[in-house]
């Protein structure tokens, strides 16, 4: 027990500072390193108490897809931070207002049992050995059963969002090839194919 209780501190530690230099650093590069690290510890939490498929879930997902994407086009967009920086303290109000509002929500999850003494009976449910249903196989009978109605959901969402990316970033600019499969399946092949009788003996 004692060496779980190190473990958690520690990842805890890390995970937490980790957050905050993501926020506080300078160099995006940096932040996006931080969040990375961030990712990692938060994955050996989710190891500790036992959910080993969330934990990779979470490193292959979003440290070996999410993160290193950030990085990628952080380090190759020409963006000036400093300028970006300058409208800051106009935007302090709004996002202190967000932070608020988040806080506050925090704080209502996190007292849920008295303000609402009902959603304590919600971790009385049995749950069943960890040597006959295995956490794999729980998180997706839960997922599969319960909510698979959001998880269907969330999948249209995201391809509504992955079409609009493609329909934003497809432009036709004169100059440059394009293709067009409706023109390839509509070709003749009178218009590609030119046949011509050579003699024999004659050249080319």
């Amino acid at each position: 027990m004692i060496i779980q209780a190190l473990s958690f501190y520690l990842f805890a530690f890390v995970a937490i500072a980790a957050a905050v230099m993501v926020i506080s650093a300078r160099n995006p590069v940096h932040s996006v390193l931080f969040l990375i690290l961030a990712f990692f510890n938060a994955a050996g939490l989710f190891v500790l108490i036992g959910a080993e498929f969330i934990a990779m879930i979470l490193v292959v997902v979003y440290v070996g897809a999410v993160a290193v994407l950030f990085l990628f086009v952080v380090m190759m967009l020409d963006i000036s931070f400093s300028e970006l920086r300058q409208g800051f303290l106009q935007y302090l109000p709004i996002g202190g207002l967000v932070g608020i509002v988040l806080l506050a929500e925090l704080l209502m999850i996190g007292g849920s049992w008295v303000i609402a003494p009902v959603a304590e009976g919600g971790r009385g449910f049995p749950v069943p050995p960890v040597n006959q249903v295995t956490n794999t196989h729980a998180i997706g009978k839960i997922l599969y059963t319960d909510y698979i109605y959001l998880f269907q959901g969330a999948g249209m969402v995201l391809l509504v969002a992955m079409i609009g990316a493609i329909v934003l970033t497809l432009r036709s600019r004169p100059g440059v090839r394009k293709q067009k499969i409706s023109d390839q399946i509509n070709r003749r092949p009178e218009d590609a194919i030119e046949i011509k009788k050579v003699q024999s003996g004659s050249a080319i």
